[in-house]
């Protein structure tokens, strides 16, 4: 297991339980004890959690992933899913991108294209893309957050409010029926919101992991986006109950 997934790892334990165990780790990822103190030690420089005796605990209160660590999970199945977005998009169109690493994937596999617009509050998306003349690159305003790197808020959902969009690829922390789409932030979900009302079309790009859940803030109900591109690892359950409530899923 490369480091990356083991920070993720470790990170994703203590948010699920606020706090991990050395031994408990090293079984789990199957590494040595002395590995994984290696890798809370690095956590811990970067202030990610306090080191303890035998582990490490939260530092504050972790309701996401940094987006930093978020990429190390699910790769192969997010190129796929971002792959298929790509083919929704014809050379000329006006695309709308929100942050996260699938959304951010998507971008990847437009690079090469002729004659876009990408309109993106995400930070990272738009430092990948501004060295590309082929494309046209329109970056929001707003309040950068250290978590996703997008950019939020009012100055954001001011610079959006003039626009029109072909399509619009949204990451998402939580998809269900009743919740609809969902993030961690609600100043994140709004101005998400915001983007999906300039777009003629509104995609949801997420990894199966994201099924099934809802994360705290609503960006909109199901029935405001078109289609959900995810694996195949995705519950079948999960997916028939989207599906009976009217949104389109393709599963790659």
């Amino acid at each position: 297991m490369r480091q990356a997934e083991r920070l993720s790892a470790i990170l994703e334990g203590l948010s699920a339980d606020g706090s991990v165990g050395v031994a408990q780790l090293a079984e789990r990822l199957g590494v040595s004890a002395a590995t994984v103190r290696r890798d809370l030690e690095l956590l811990e420089q970067q202030r990610m959690l306090s080191r303890t005796h035998g582990g490490a605990v939260a530092q504050g209160v972790l309701y996401e992933l940094p987006l930093r660590y978020k990429g190390a999970r699910h790769q192969e199945e997010k190129r796929r899913i971002a792959r298929e977005a790509a083919s929704r998009v014809a050379d000329g169109s006006a695309v709308g991108l929100t942050g996260g690493t699938t959304t951010t994937e998507v971008a990847r596999m437009l690079v090469d294209r002729q004659r876009l617009t990408v309109v993106t509050n995400a930070l990272n998306i738009a430092g990948e893309l501004a060295v590309r003349p082929n494309l046209k690159l329109v970056v929001t305003g707003g309040v950068a957050r250290p978590e996703s790197y997008e950019l939020v808020g009012p100055l954001a959902e001011q610079s959006l409010a003039e626009l029109n969009l072909d399509v619009v690829f949204l990451g998402v922390d939580g998809i269900t029926p009743e919740a609809g789409l969902t993030t961690h932030h609600e100043v994140e979900a709004h101005t998400n919101r915001a983007l999906i009302e300039r777009a003629t079309r509104s995609v949801v790009v997420a990894d199966s992991s994201k099924l099934g859940k809802a994360a705290f803030a609503r960006i909109c109900t199901i029935d405001r986006v078109g289609e959900l591109i995810t694996d195949q690892g995705a519950d079948p359950e999960a997916v028939d109950a989207l599906r009976s409530a009217g949104l389109g899923v393709t599963i790659v």
